[in-house]
């Protein structure tokens, strides 16, 4: 009972975290909400580091810790503050979960490694799934959101490609990866501030949005995580997929007013059937039962 409830904490958390992009990204801008995101969100780390006495060793593991944060943390971040200025919180929370898809694609074209075909028919329904939340959408029609999307996409498979490079990434703990991603993407993300600055005058909504994404988000939400990864282990924490979408369409609908349509609802059935599919979650949480022998 205590682990379902931290999933569904930390589901609450990062459903959030749309929700505070969709305030604070067209006052700030992309590089400036990303910038304050990761730099509070390292900071949080790096205090508990100092609490529980890790060393982090930036200099030593440099070249990782900017590659890893360049693709997991500085561009997708960077790419859904640009897209949540025209997509709706919800929808972006939803297309967050297509990343298992693009791991596959990597797997079988990059990587050459056999598929079963339960996993080709998940990426099915989560084409399905996409089609059906953005297709039948037309706001998104109306207002030209396809570049948005595409953006968000690219975030998704940029989560892919670090999955796959953290593979063959140096060892050292999960809380260090988290911590040294985190000021690689700020080191990656500051230039970016003098071509994108700050657009107006935060009041104290905005700097709420900013400290929520940042310390709450990122800094709070990895602490979480990989406490869930060590009592749970990766499989059952990674259940987490499927709730994110039901916080961030609830966060959007109380509290921005963003409307609950059929397509919605059964676009992001589509796509979380197709994550259960590919990554094999349902298989690894509910192991078929092996008959004994009488």
């Amino acid at each position: 009972m205590k682990g379902f409830l931290g999933l569904v904490l930390l589901a609450a958390i990062w459903g959030g975290s749309f929700l505070f992009m969709k305030v604070a990204a067209g006052v700030l801008g992309p590089a400036v909400l990303i910038e304050f995101r990761v730099l509070f969100g390292a900071l949080t780390l790096a205090a508990v580091a100092l609490v529980l006495k890790r060393n982090l060793h930036f200099w030593q593991y440099k070249k990782h810790f900017l590659i890893l944060g360049l693709f997991n943390s500085a561009l997708p971040f960077m790419l859904f503050a640009y897209a949540v200025q025209t997509l709706d919180a919800s929808m972006l929370s939803i297309l967050n979960s297509t990343a298992p898809f693009w791991g596959v694609l990597i797997s079988v074209f990059w990587l050459k490694v056999p598929t079963q075909k339960s996993v080709w028919l998940g990426c099915g329904f989560g084409i399905a799934g996409v089609i059906t939340l953005v297709g039948l959408d037309s706001t998104v029609l109306d207002e030209g959101a396809w570049l948005p999307i595409i953006a968000t996409l690219c975030a998704t498979l940029s989560y892919a490609v670090a999955s796959h490079y953290t593979k063959t990434a140096p060892k050292m703990s999960a809380f260090n990866h988290a911590h040294g991603n985190l000021w690689g993407s700020a080191l990656l993300v500051l230039p970016f501030i003098w071509f994108m600055p700050m657009r107006e005058t935060p009041d104290s909504t905005v700097i709420s949005a900013v400290v929520g994404l940042g310390i709450l988000c990122t800094g709070v939400a990895y602490i979480l995580y990989f406490k869930l990864v060590e009592d749970l282990g990766a499989a059952s924490a990674l259940s987490v997929t499927f709730l994110i979408p039901v916080f961030g369409i609830l966060w959007g609908h109380l509290f921005l007013q963003e409307q609950i349509g059929a397509n919605t609802i059964l676009g992001s059935i589509l796509v979380l059937l197709g994550v259960s599919l590919v990554t094999g979650l349902q298989e690894k949480i509910f192991p078929p039962k092996v008959m004994k022998e009488s």
